[in-house]
């Protein structure tokens, strides 16, 4: 028998929880992603409940335990239990009754087995008891022993289910699945039922490959949905190969960061092809276009300011070596100040002429490593605006 150790497991706040429904005499099961980060000993985020009670019975055991019952998906059968604070997800089994490829129809049920049969990869469908003891009702452990992401039955019935396990199962395999592991039946079922992604909403298709690029090595699960068109439905024209990039983050002993990397695979349209928020598109386009503009590393460090280290990299990957001290570099290049304003250009320019100046003299301010002197940067200026005017 397997059982989880984890000193979550003793939290009394997750005791007040399942102790509430074992002592009326309803199962209290661990699942999901807390049985299955436990196994690998890696960090969990969320502690959800699998039970057989009833999301209305959910509710008033709560209430009698002096515990918090928020309805939070009531008509899934979540009930979120709030227990010294703490938010604890407790959903009843439950089996399909209809789907459309983006949301199902539920009907709970008393049989732990239904209840895994409609999860969707079988290290996902983990259960364990309050004392660790672990329940595999389809087969996850030797999948989860072997980092082998496996759909729960059929791949292709798991997918008409919900199109967006397609890109789960590209960013499981990313964050939990083996070199060279990745299920055949999945990966084809994957292939031939990629269009069904145009039915999901780029808000939740975004959320997925923002999860997916910042796992630790993303490389072979992109690689995998580039060969299967699965990268072309999400992002059409992204280059689809982070290996490069992944080998400088590595070399530079710098943290995976998404936004960095989507920069890097230069899809057509990233922003409208992810639903990226206003911030992160801006973000986007600003570190999009100096890459196309190939700026020196000072101009990047004086003009992209938080964004100049991931310019850096991205360059660096693409060919074009770190001096050493390229951070300096940035650091340096961000706190510059241009030396001459509009009024030490006046009254002889104004209008167009000084902004022509101006522009001139902060390009050779940049192009002088941010050494020129303020009278030649002036003269330059006047030269500039007067020459055009």
């Amino acid at each position: 028998m397997t059982r989880i150790s984890a000193p979550w497991l003793g939290d009394p706040a997750l005791a007040a929880v399942t102790g509430m429904l074992a002592d009326a005499g309803y199962r209290a099961l661990l699942v999901g992603g807390c049985v299955r980060n436990a196994l690998l000993d890696q960090p969990i985020s969320d502690i959800d409940i699998a039970t057989d009670a009833l999301p209305a019975q959910v509710s008033n055991l709560a209430q009698r335990a002096g515990l918090k019952p928020v309805p939070t998906g009531i008509e899934h059968g979540t009930v979120t239990v709030v227990s010294a604070g703490r938010p604890f997800e407790v959903t009843t089994f439950r089996r399909d009754v209809e789907t459309d490829g983006r949301r199902a129809v539920v009907a709970f049920t008393d049989r732990l087995e239904e209840d895994a049969e409609r999860r969707d990869f079988t290290m996902n469908a983990l259960y364990a008891r309050p004392d660790g003891m672990v329940i595999d009702p389809v087969g996850g452990l030797p999948d989860l022993a072997a980092r082998r992401l496996r759909f729960v039955g059929q791949p292709e019935d798991r997918i008409r289910e919900d199109y967006l396990r397609i890109l789960r199962f590209f960013r499981f395999h990313a964050w939990y699945g083996a070199p060279g592991a990745a299920d055949a039946d999945a990966l084809a079922a994957c292939a031939r039922l990629s269009d069904g992604l145009a039915r999901i909403s780029k808000e939740r298709i975004g959320a997925e490959m923002k999860k997916l690029l910042a796992a630790p090595d993303p490389s072979e699960a992109l690689a995998l949905m580039r060969e299967t068109g699965v990268l072309a439905q999400v992002l059409p024209g992204a280059a689809g190969a982070l290996a490069d990039l992944l080998a400088i983050e590595a070399a530079q002993d710098v943290s995976p960061d998404w936004p960095r990397r989507l920069a890097f695979l230069d899809g057509d349209d990233p922003a409208e092809a992810l639903r990226l928020s206003r911030a992160e598109a801006k973000a986007q386009a600003v570190l999009r276009d100096a890459l196309h503009a190939d700026w020196s590393l000072d101009e990047a460090g004086y003009r992209l300011a938080s964004l100049s280290e991931d310019y850096a990299l991205i360059r660096a990957a693409r060919g074009l070596p770190l001096p050493t001290d390229w951070r300096a570099q940035l650091r340096r290049a961000a706190g510059a100040m241009l030396p001459v304003a509009a009024a030490d250009l006046a009254p002889g320019l104004h209008g167009a002429a000084l902004g022509r100046g101006l522009k001139a003299a902060e390009a050779a301010w940049i192009a002088s490593g941010f050494t020129a002197q303020k009278s030649d940067l002036i003269a330059l200026a006047r030269t500039a605006g007067e020459g055009q005017g």
